[in-house]
């Protein structure tokens, strides 16, 4: 059966968001280790004040080297602007810019390669562009449900890819 992943273009306005940082190979991240951070973030998420949704959190994925196969990723609750001062000892904060997305939910009984998939090449089929490899540009991000078991083999989540204005 053909999986089918419905898109939209929308636009999310700048926030920050405060959480953990994971760099390391995409071999390492098929292997497991970024949902490491997942669990961390979530048994520490009463440690962050000023939380806009507790219901999600973000998983952020940069390119850490142009060209390379390491990259940064960020497991991360997006804050409001009195919770940004206040960062926990070991977590980091984040600011994404203003920027238009494509959106996809994944579902359970999804392909997560296959999801991926499907929205490049929906992205391509409707003639939008995605941010050059070049520099530390945020490559993709996904919303997972703030409950979500890490490790789960099946996980539901919302693809968010950015795209360029024409």
């Amino acid at each position: 059966m053909e999986q089918v992943n419905e898109a939209a273009v929308v636009t999310k306005q700048a926030f920050y968001a405060i959480g953990l940082r994971w760099e390391g190979t995409f071999v390492q991240a098929g292997e497991g280790s970024i949902r490491v951070i997942h669990q961390e973030l979530q048994r520490r998420r009463g440690e962050i004040s000023g939380i806009v949704d507790s219901s999600g959190y973000y998983g952020l994925s940069y390119h850490a080297y142009p060209g390379g196969s390491r990259f940064v990723h960020y497991a991360v609750f997006e804050v409001s602007d009195s919770g940004r001062d206040r960062v926990p000892d070991g977590m980091v904060i984040v600011e994404v810019p203003t920027m238009k997305y494509v959106k996809c939910e994944h579902r359970a009984e999804q392909d997560v390669s296959q999801s991926y998939s499907n929205i490049y090449t929906w992205i391509e089929e409707q003639g939008h562009k995605t941010p050059p490899e070049e520099g530390k540009e945020l490559t993709h991000f996904e919303i997972y449900p703030g409950n979500q078991d890490p490790y789960s083999a099946h996980p539901e989540f919302t693809i968010m890819i950015p795209i360029m204005d024409e």
